[in-house]
């Protein structure tokens, strides 16, 4: 027998970045919001280096095999990556061209310090001597034993000053772009309908001769550069030191990480790129990438629209949900029905209402949550609080290892401990990735449980943008079987026998295993079988097999992945009743949705977990049963729509090419817009 194919998931990954590039090279998105894609494709692929490509560095320096399966070694893989990333930075550099030139025919003009007109230079120069020049603190590389330190998310000016007459006595100097206190795009007076925009590394090249002024020198040319780091936290067993100082300390040691990337201005001047390299002893496995003039574009994401408005999608306003439009308290709502919230096309303010209502109602003894990534701001976190000084029992527990996120919930833990919440770090050697909230309610002398199970953040800000599916239930069982959850958060030792929800660690790849068991058996004996998921990410490769033995057995498999992906489908005797598709549009889709037929008697599930090693067995994960058929029916439809789009749906195949999927019908349908309508009809 042969044996089953996969895709690298370092490749894959790669594969999905690439459909955030095309959403940034297609025409029929707006101007500037092709720009965030590129923000969105870059900010990506630095997570990709600062996690994935670190990883696979550390496999060569120890001399260790992954223990996910690779297509090739992984010094071979990271010449792949570098290969790709290559291709791909050239296309971005090329997309960004095509972009800033149709701005200027909309209006509005990304201009260099080379094309700033003299009333220009004055509000520069004020704006320069206030805001930007007491940021900045330049280092003569010629001065120091030692060359500096680089930080992991900074952007550099790599400095050439010399004399024109004496192009041998150069010196080399380095700049911090400020970034973090100083605004990347600075809007510039104009006297024409054309809007002026530059960015702060150009206005920083323009004062070059000031900034420098003591020194003799007539020319200078800069080039940005930029060094990722190794991200990942190295937390260790210390039990003497407590869990948020392990954290807080590691998030710190995470700026020192080692090198993965180093990235610079394509145009530098080579003696000056040897002069960087070889000081900081990078080498060619370092990942050195050329680039273009900017670097760090996930600041684009924040590109001022100056210009006319069709340059941004319309403004998009999300529904209230029909059974909350005329009711004076949700309680009673959701005594009479579970509810279930889709994200961003309905509006989160229901969620953030229902637990204003349990802050000040009498009946309410208690509010339980996890925390995962809140909003900067969170409405979600002060409602919690309000609810603690209304003297609810408040209890949250806080992921302190969510990624990139542990600062600021280590902040939030220490704000919502100081107003009388009890919080709860997580667990211990897990990741508490499941999201619940629990309200109790004295109803009739008898504690009443009201349950939200959502596969996405309590965050009102992405649930804007991120698409997700949030239960709203009163139902009993799923009730306690929450509660029980919360006392094992306070209690590790207790074990959980949920019979409803189904839980990683221990139960999510075994049930999910068997539930693909199940419609194999129904396949074989002619009923009806069939299996559709919709997931983040598939990377997986033992739930990979069982869909490729269940696919052998005659199922058909549909799957709809965002992200990386290590299913080949339509491989003959492997995956020829597969199918995958990914769609990336205006919102991120982040649902977890999946539906086995069960001769008929289709079970339906919402879940926090995708199809990898870590979501199965590394992290505390809910997936929740949907028993109402309304819903059952609601979600079928929805995930129907997504199957059937042809704009924004690409095709999944050994390729790895991202082809556009067409369809038979010449009727266009675009599943983001489709959906909002259908929800709106309800």
């Amino acid at each position: 027998m042969k044996r089953d194919k996969f895709v690298n998931r370092e490749i894959s990954w790669l594969s999905f970045n690439e459909r955030v590039l095309q959403e940034a090279a297609d025409e029929n998105v707006p101007l500037i919001e092709r720009l965030r894609f590129l923000a969105i494709f870059s900010n990506n692929q630095d997570e990709f280096y600062r996690v994935r490509v670190a990883t696979v560095k550390r496999m060569i320096e120890l001399g260790k095999k992954s223990r996910e399966s690779y297509t090739s070694k992984p010094k071979k893989l990271l010449e792949e990556i570098q290969e790709i990333v290559i291709r791909q930075t050239a296309k971005f550099e090329e997309i960004y061209n095509e972009i800033t030139e149709q701005l200027k025919q909309h209006g509005v003009s990304i201009i260099t310090e080379k094309s700033l007109s003299k009333s220009q230079e004055n509000f520069a120069r004020n704006y320069f001597n206030e805001f930007v020049r007491p940021a900045l603190v330049p280092i003569m590389l010629s001065q120091v034993p030692k060359f500096p330190y680089l930080k992991g998310k900074a952007i550099y000016l790599a400095i050439k000053l010399y004399r024109a007459e004496n192009i041998k006595s150069v010196q080399y100097a380095l700049i911090e772009v400020p970034t973090d206190v100083v605004n990347r795009f600075l809007i510039l007076p104009s006297t024409s309908e054309q809007k002026h925009i530059v960015l702060l590394d150009d206005l920083i090249r323009f004062f070059l001769p000031e900034i420098f002024s003591q020194f003799n020198f007539n020319r200078f040319e800069a080039w940005a550069i930029k060094l990722t780091r190794d991200a990942e936290l190295d937390i260790d067993n210390d039990i003497s030191q407590s869990f948020i100082d392990k954290i807080s300390k590691s998030v710190k040691a995470r700026q020192k990480g080692l090198p993965v990337r180093f990235i610079y201005d394509q145009k530098i001047d080579k003696l000056l790129l040897h002069f960087i390299t070889s000081k900081m002893n990078l080498k060619r496995m370092d990942n050195l990438i050329p680039g273009g003039r900017y670097h760090n574009f996930k600041d684009f994401i924040n590109f001022p629209n100056v210009g006319e408005k069709n340059l941004v999608y319309p403004a998009f306003k999300p529904l209230q949900h029909p059974a909350f439009a005329n009711s004076k308290s949700m309680f009673e709502v959701l005594k009479e029905r579970d509810v279930m919230l889709h994200f961003p096309y309905q509006t989160f303010n229901h969620f953030v209402d229902l637990l204003r209502e349990a802050a000040i109602d009498p009946n309410v003894k208690s509010i339980s949550i996890t925390l995962y990534r809140v909003a900067e701001k969170s409405v979600v976190v002060n409602t919690l609080i309000n609810a603690a000084k209304n003297g609810k029992k408040v209890t949250a527990v806080v992921e302190l290892q969510a990624r990139f996120d542990e600062e600021a919930n280590i902040r939030w833990a220490k704000e919502l401990q100081s107003e009388g919440v009890q919080v709860i770090y997580g667990v211990p050697g897990l990741k508490v990735h499941g999201k619940l909230c629990l309200i109790e309610r004295i109803e009739k002398r008898k504690i009443k449980r009201y349950s939200n199970i959502t596969t996405g953040n309590y965050n009102e800000n992405t649930a804007k943008i991120y698409a997700d599916d949030s239960l709203l239930t009163a139902n009993t069982k799923i009730g306690q079987e929450v509660a029980d959850i919360f006392d094992f958060f306070s209690k590790n030792y207790k074990q959980i026998n949920t019979k409803h929800l189904v839980l990683s660690p221990h139960q999510t790849r075994k049930y999910f295993t068997k539930l693909i068991g199940n419609e194999m058996e129904n396949a074989k004996q002619g009923k009806p079988a069939s299996i559709f998921l919709k997931l983040n990410s598939f990377s997986s490769e033992d739930m990979a097999r069982e869909l490729y033995e269940a696919s052998r057995a005659g199922v058909k498999v549909r799957c709809i992945v965002r992200g990386l992906n290590v299913l080949i489908p339509g491989v003959e005797k492997q995956s020829e009743n597969i199918e995958v598709i990914s769609i990336v549009d205006r919102f991120l889709e982040h649902s977890r949705v999946f539906i086995f037929e069960n001769a008929g008697k289709p079970l339906y599930f919402i879940s926090s977990c995708d199809f990898m090693t870590r979501n199965l067995d590394n992290r505390v994960e809910v997936s929740c049963p949907i028993y109402d058929e309304n819903l059952q029916q609601e979600l079928r439809t929805m995930l129907e729509i997504q199957w059937s789009d042809n704009v924004k749906a690409r095709t999944i195949d050994a390729s790895q090419q991202n082809i556009h999927r067409s369809t038979s019908t010449k009727t266009l349908v675009r599943a983001q817009h489709k959906t909002y309508d259908f929800l709106k009809k309800l």
